[in-house]
C-alpha cells in the first residue's frame, strides 16, 4: 500500500490553511523536481497525444495512444501521467521525465481518473457505463464497482478530509455523494432537471463545492456538509471547466460556449471580471502552470490550445495542435500528491 500523504495544513476554518496550501508556486515534490516544464494534450479527433514545451510553446512531440484519448492525469504519486483511451478501454502511461510511453493497461471506459487522497484507489469514471470503478493505483486491477443512479458520471474532488467525493453526472442533472472508504452512493442532489453538470472543484476552505453547469451557463455551489445547494453564480455560456489560482483566491471558470474565462471570488462568491478570447473560442479543461502565471486551456472545438495570462487575462498564444484537444495536462505542477483529473493536487 502506498504510504499516506504527508501531514499538512488543514482547511481554512479548521485551525489551518486552506486545502491548496501545498500548491503555490515553488512546492514540488521531490518525485517532480528536474522534470521538464510541459503541456501535454490528448487529441481526441486524431488519437493522439501532443507534447508541448511551455517556454517555447513549441510542440516538442507527437505519438499515437488508444481510441478518443479524452484527458490526460497525473498519479497519485506523481511519477506518472496517465492518457485515458475511453473507446479503446485502456490507460497510457507516460514518463513525464523522458517523455517516453509505455504499454497501454486495459481499464474498461476510463472517460476519466482520479486517486483516492491515501493513494490506494483509481477511482474510473466510466461514464457510458454508468459506473464508478475503483481499482488498485498501482497495478490498476479492479477492486470493486459502484453502479451509479445517474447517467454520465464524468467529473468529481474530494472533501477536504478525503472521507467523500462528489461526482457530476452530465446526462441526469445530478450530483453524487459517495463515500470513499465505503465506496458507496451516500447521497444525490438533482441540480435542475435541464442541467449538464461538468467539472467539480472544492473551495480552499473545504466548506463548499463548486459545480460547473454547461446547460445553465454558470456555477452551483453545494454546501460540503450538509450536501444542499446554496447558491448559483452565473458566469458564461458553456460554463465548463473549473481551476483554482496558485494563490487559492480565485476560481477560474472556462466558458467553452462563448469563448470566455470568468474569475469568481473564493472570498465573496462572485464574478469578479471576466477574460474574452479574442474571437471567441471554445476553452475547455486544462491547468495553471508551476508559477501561477499561466492559464492553459484546450480550444475544444477550434484546434488549438491557449496560453492565456493570469496577470490581465491578455492571450499569451494560441497554438494550433489538431481537431479535437480536450483534457490537457500543464505539467510538473507543485503538490504532494494527485486526486487526478488534469492535475487536482494537494
Amino acid at each position: 500500500m502506498p504510504p499516506a500523504p504527508p501531514a499538512g495544513p488543514g482547511p481554512a476554518g479548521t485551525g489551518g490553511d486552506d486545502v491548496y496550501a501545498h500548491d503555490r508556486p515553488g512546492m514540488f515534490s521531490p518525485a517532480v523536481k528536474g522534470m521538464p516544464a510541459r503541456v501535454y494534450v490528448p487529441d481526441s479527433t486524431s488519437d493522439d497525444v501532443v507534447v508541448l514545451d511551455q517556454k517555447t510553446f513549441k510542440q516538442v512531440a507527437r505519438f499515437k495512444v488508444g481510441r478518443r484519448p479524452q484527458h490526460v492525469v497525473p498519479s497519485w504519486d506523481l511519477k506518472t501521467l496517465w492518457v485515458n483511451d475511453n473507446d479503446s478501454n485502456d490507460l497510457v502511461p507516460i514518463d513525464p521525465r523522458t517523455g517516453g510511453h509505455g504499454r497501454p493497461v486495459q481499464v474498461d471506459d476510463p472517460y476519466n481518473l482520479y486517486f483516492t487522497p491515501d493513494g490506494r484507489y483509481a477511482v474510473v469514471m466510466a461514464e457510458r457505463a454508468q459506473r464508478v470503478d475503483f481499482r488498485d493505483a498501482r497495478t490498476m486491477r479492479p477492486v470493486s464497482s459502484v453502479k451509479v443512479p445517474c447517467r454520465g458520471p464524468n467529473h468529481a474532488d474530494f472533501s477536504a478530509a478525503g472521507d467523500f467525493f462528489l461526482t457530476a453526472c452530465e446526462f441526469s442533472g445530478d450530483v453524487l455523494r459517495i463515500d470513499t472508504a465505503g465506496r458507496r452512493v451516500t447521497g444525490s442532489l438533482l441540480l435542475d432537471r435541464h442541467a449538464q453538470p461538468q467539472d467539480v472543484k472544492l473551495s480552499p476552505d473545504g466548506r463548499t463545492f463548486y459545480i460547473a453547469d454547461m446547460a445553465s451557463n454558470g456555477v452551483w455551489t453545494i454546501d460540503a456538509r450538509t450536501f444542499r445547494r446554496t447558491g448559483f453564480v452565473p458566469t458564461g455560456k458553456g460554463a465548463h471547466g473549473l481551476y483554482v489560482s496558485r494563490d487559492s483566491r480565485v476560481l477560474y471558470v472556462t466558458n467553452r460556449g462563448e469563448g470566455s474565462i470568468s474569475l469568481v471570488s473564493f472570498a465573496t462568491g462572485r464574478v469578479e471580471r471576466t477574460w474574452r478570447l479574442p474571437g471567441g473560442g471554445s476553452p475547455d479543461m486544462g491547468g495553471v502552470s508551476a508559477d501561477g502565471r499561466v492559464l492553459w486551456l484546450s480550444g475544444r472545438y477550434d484546434g488549438v490550445v491557449y496560453a492565456i495570462s493570469t496577470i490581465d487575462g491578455r492571450l499569451i498564444r494560441k497554438i494550433r495542435v489538431g481537431e479535437g484537444p480536450h483534457g490537457l495536462c500543464v505539467y510538473p505542477q507543485p503538490g504532494r500528491y494527485s486526486l487526478g483529473h488534469t492535475g487536482v493536487l494537494r
